[in-house]
């Protein structure tokens, strides 16, 4: 009796290009996900300051504006730009810094799936936080959302992740690992507040007000703010050229930095 062989087909280039993607980001999630300096800090701030300042004004309205609702907006772009800069610009200057990077490089993974899955990674925990704050606001600080902000708030997550992941890849290219903790804080911090991330911007010295919108955290925050008519008087347009202008120079620069550095090496 005579057996025929089964004869599979070998993957394509794409398919096998698609699933070395899918695993780069997987693994870089579940390392950052071990990481428990990293994981609880990211996630566990946004949400106590949240708690202290969002919750704890849950039955206060400013002009029809339900400070819960408000500071839900701002505590979610805190969160999400937190896991970008942290993930990305002290994650990658310390593969730089223990040469993991061109070990990768030496190896047939394309260099994009390395990049892929720092930003995917920066994504996913920012719709973490996002969610999280969420449930929250809506189970304990009287927050109402519809589906369609809820999907909107999401939407504006990943925009605003991958944003900011291009402002961590130029940190990363520019400090060094053993530096790049506190110069981001130095950079994050000062910019949270000044976009009134934490403090609702009209609460803020007006000579404040008019540095806001020179900060991309500012134009992010509008822009998740206008998913609840909360927004400013700029139109969304504005905030949209600046968010993505913002985007283009930081990956411009990135890039000819990325280019320097192999010529040099």
């Amino acid at each position: 009796m005579s057996t025929s062989a089964i004869i599979l087909p070998a993957p394509t280039n794409s398919a096998r290009t698609i699933r070395i993607f899918r695993k780069e980001a997987k693994y870089e999630f579940v390392k950052l996900i071990r990481t428990r300096s990293f994981s609880l800090a990211t996630i566990g701030f946004p949400i106590m300051f949240y708690v202290l300042f969002g919750v704890a004004n849950r039955h206060t309205y400013e002009g029809g504006i339900h400070l819960a609702k408000y500071m839900l907006a701002g505590y979610a772009c805190f969160g999400l730009i937190g896991a970008a800069l942290f993930g990305i610009g002290v994650g990658l200057a310390s593969d730089l810094a223990a040469g993991w990077l061109e070990l990768k490089r030496a190896s047939p993974m394309p260099v994009s799936a390395y990049l892929f899955a720092k930003c995917a990674s920066a994504v996913a925990f920012g719709l973490i936080i996002v969610t999280i704050l969420t449930i929250v606001g809506t189970s304990f600080g009287d927050v109402h959302l519809s589906a369609a902000e809820l999907f909107k708030m999401l939407g504006m997550t990943a925009v605003g992740s991958i944003s900011f992941a291009s402002m961590g890849l130029l940190i990363a290219l520019l400090v060094p690992a053993n530096a790049a903790p506190g110069i981001i804080n130095l950079i994050y911090l000062p910019m949270s507040f000044l976009s009134g991330l934490w403090v609702p911007i009209k609460f803020m010295p007006h000579w404040l007000q008019g540095i806001a919108p020179l900060l991309p955290t500012y134009h992010l925050s509008q822009l998740m703010l206008s998913i609840f008519h909360y927004g400013d008087s700029m139109s969304l347009t504005t905030h949209w050229n600046a968010l993505i202008g913002f985007t283009l120079l930081m990956l411009g620069i990135s890039r000819l930095l990325f280019h320097r550095k192999e010529q040099n090496a």
